[in-house]
């Protein structure tokens, strides 16, 4: 008989959740706005410690929304981290814009300062800097703000920061979502806490209400549903916002299990050579929304594509790194700046790790038993 399935991250209830549903039946407002989104704007604000929050339908959304805010249009360029989930980089296409991808950094595996800064000089000679730099707070693990900030202030470029998998971590006691100009979070099924879908737009109490306009279709005039611009139907649902309220009451204790997760794989894996976890950046705490491994025997994406079949044959789901921007068809053309003068970071660890289940409702059991396969899987697979 097959074990039951040990997932990577699947939503996990606290127990509150439906007595915000149905507050929002018993007010008659299960559509966009209620008490619900406005309370859980206001929690998930002074969580992050920012001045306002506007909750939408995706973290996509948010994305989208801050780079409206910024003005970006056609023509303009956007500088984004090119090891991040597509969704980073779609809205600059949505606003008519062209990504420009940035490698990551050994360190943190995110932006690395190095291609940024060589990116920014490259692009203000030639009179055309970017309209914003969006970085990624990969896994849970915040980039290097000092290091980014202090390469993007001589040319005056706002950051949004994507803490879609961060919401949690920290930088030098700073909550992820507050460390750019906009923060994004994002509240997807699989993420450390859940709206079912959902995300919100982080930032200035004036931002966020154009924020909140323009994510309620731009009605200048709602008695004539009068429109001067663009706008769109992102806002998230009443109902929506009820589960992130009950979701906000467990995150602390989601955050604690993830990474206790996190410790276990790295004692656990302490004495395979050349198997290493996600690196710990000193002055942060990642939320370890995802615990992922580093495979040095690796040949390519084909043994990490190997050793991932091997666990799903037991019942268990892992996957691999998300694919770089800079090697996806969608965005062929789009410019891309490399750490250093060989292989591309990204790439490297696109080849060489995968991501192992980390959901906070894995019993310390089912993590044994990951343990146990992934070493058969390596021994399987590389030898």
């Amino acid at each position: 008989m097959q074990r039951e399935r040990i997932w990577l991250s699947r939503p996990h209830m606290g127990g509150q959740e439906q007595r915000y549903v149905q507050r929002a039946f018993d007010d008659g407002w299960v559509a966009p706005l209620g008490r619900n989104v406005d309370e859980f704007e206001v929690a998930l604000a002074k969580y992050c410690g920012v001045p306002a929050a506007a909750a939408v339908n995706t973290g996509t959304a948010a994305i989208h929304l801050a780079l409206q805010l910024l003005g970006v249009q056609r023509g303009d360029t956007v500088f984004v981290q090119s090891l991040t989930f597509a969704a980073s980089a779609f809205p600059v296409l949505y606003q008519g814009a062209k990504p420009v991808f940035i490698d990551s950094e050994p360190e943190t595996w995110n932006m690395s300062p190095v291609a940024l800064e060589r990116a920014l000089r490259e692009s203000a000679a030639a009179g055309c800097l970017p309209r914003a730099v969006v970085v990624v707070d990969l896994y849970g693990q915040p980039a290097d703000y000092d290091a980014i900030r202090g390469v993007v202030a001589p040319y005056g470029v706002p950051i949004v920061e994507d803490a879609a998998e961060a919401l949690g971590s920290t930088y030098h006691q700073t909550r992820c979502g507050g460390l750019g100009d906009y923060g994004c979070l994002s509240f997807n099924g699989n993420k450390i806490i859940t709206t079912s879908g959902g995300g919100a737009l982080l930032g200035a109490e004036d931002e966020m209400q154009r924020a909140r306009y323009l994510s309620t279709q731009a009605k200048a005039r709602p008695d004539y549903y009068w429109h001067t611009e663009v706008g769109h139907n992102f806002r998230m649902s009443n109902v929506s916002a009820g589960i992130g309220l009950g979701q906000m009451l467990v995150l602390d204790d989601r955050v604690a299990r993830r990474r206790a997760i996190a410790e276990r794989y790295a004692e656990g894996l302490a004495d395979l050579n050349g198997v290493t976890m996600k690196p710990a950046v000193p002055g942060s705490e990642s939320n370890c929304w995802l615990s992922v491994v580093k495979c040095d025997a690796a040949g390519s994406q084909a043994d990490i594509g190997a050793i991932i079949q091997r666990l799903e044959s037991v019942n268990i789901e892992a996957r691999a790194l998300w694919c770089p921007m800079n090697r996806q068809p969608v965005f062929g053309d789009a410019p891309f700046f490399s750490h250093g003068d060989g292989s591309a970071v990204c790439d490297d660890l696109f080849e060489h790790c995968l991501c192992l289940p980390s959901g906070s409702d894995m019993t310390d059991e089912q993590q044994d038993e990951v343990i146990a396969a992934l070493r058969d899987a390596l021994d399987e697979v590389l030898g």
